[in-house]
């Protein structure tokens, strides 16, 4: 049973592998906006539907701008960089989330890392910069941004929910975030870049594939899969999306010179350490205060998307 739900949870970020030659192959050029608000809205309609759960008090506001960072901004960024860069290159980048996690925590949750998550937190920038830097390859100065963006983006949304804790199932949170970060997406979508004029077959098909396959049905697998696995257990299936996009990137003759390949390694292998080596406990008491809910569930690890 639990190796089926392993494998069931693995689906979720095999598929956000995808994302990035489903956007360059299949949606209409120059609109991310209106992707990451085709994939967050209906994806949050649907879990909300699923669970029937809706936030009370303060989590209204709260749940606002968790979506706004988690995947308002997030999913913004990252079809930014989907758009500009090749899609191994585009994921590995925002692989290193977890890294920005522990820097952020450690200052604002006073969590202390200890010398080995330091040098493993350092090799990924080193990683980062060979992935990057690589004199054969020419990539875009803005896609990169837009990666490390994303990546910087959910890593704030990640340790607010440490430091706020998490009221309800894994699921319904989700839904609460996807549905806030789908709504405040969509009219500046529609004001910013406009309604497609005309949509292809091909467009269709991509756009529902995104807010179905990559979000109502992945999203409700992978908090599944954590509910049930506890995010320890889960977590390093993230690191199918960065594999799976890269793998289609060569597979698709996308440039991915050794010296890119060395650096992608090295983020993974860095992110795989930071995620197995615990952190100490924080040098002093953080302000937050336990929140009250009709279902709580214990906030402990940040839960971490992969670049979707």
């Amino acid at each position: 049973m639990k190796v089926r739900l392993l494998a069931a949870t693995a689906i979720a970020p095999s598929v956000w592998g995808t994302t990035y030659i489903v956007t360059t192959e299949l949606l209409p050029p120059g609109r991310p906006l209106l992707a990451a608000a085709l994939r967050a809205l209906p994806a949050g309609l649907a879990v909300l539907a699923i669970t029937r759960t809706v936030p009370t008090g303060s989590w209204w506001w709260r749940s606002t701008v968790l979506g706004a960072l988690n995947f308002a901004a997030f999913f913004s960024l990252l079809f930014t960089a989907a758009y500009r860069l090749p899609g191994g290159v585009a994921a590995t980048i925002g692989a290193v989330q977890p890294l920005i996690v522990m820097a952020l925590a450690t200052r604002v949750l006073g969590e202390r890392a200890g010398p080995a998550r330091y040098a493993a937190a350092f090799a990924g920038v080193g990683g980062v910069a060979l992935l990057v830097l690589d004199g054969g390859a020419r990539l875009d100065a803005v896609g990169v941004a837009a990666a490390l963006g994303g990546a910087a983006s959910m890593a704030v949304g990640n340790v607010l929910v440490q430091r706020w804790g998490r009221p309800t199932r894994p699921r319904a949170f989700a839904g609460w975030q996807l549905t806030a970060g789908g709504l405040l997406l969509l009219p500046i979508a529609l004001v910013a870049e406009g309604p497609p004029h005309q949509l292809t077959g091909g467009n269709v098909v991509g756009y529902a594939y995104l807010a179905t396959a990559g979000g109502a049905l992945a999203y409700t697998l992978w908090f599944r899969g954590i509910a049930a696995l506890g995010a320890r257990n889960v977590t390093f299936l993230g690191l199918l999306s960065p594999t799976v996009a890269t793998a289609i990137s060569v597979a698709t003759g996308d440039p991915f010179g050794p010296a890119q390949l060395a650096g992608g390694l090295v983020v993974l292998a860095s992110v795989t350490a930071i995620q197995l080596l615990p952190s100490r406990p924080p040098t002093e008491p953080t302000t937050a205060q336990p929140i009250a809910a009709p279902a709580p569930a214990p906030p402990a690890r940040p839960v971490t998307c992969p670049a979707a």
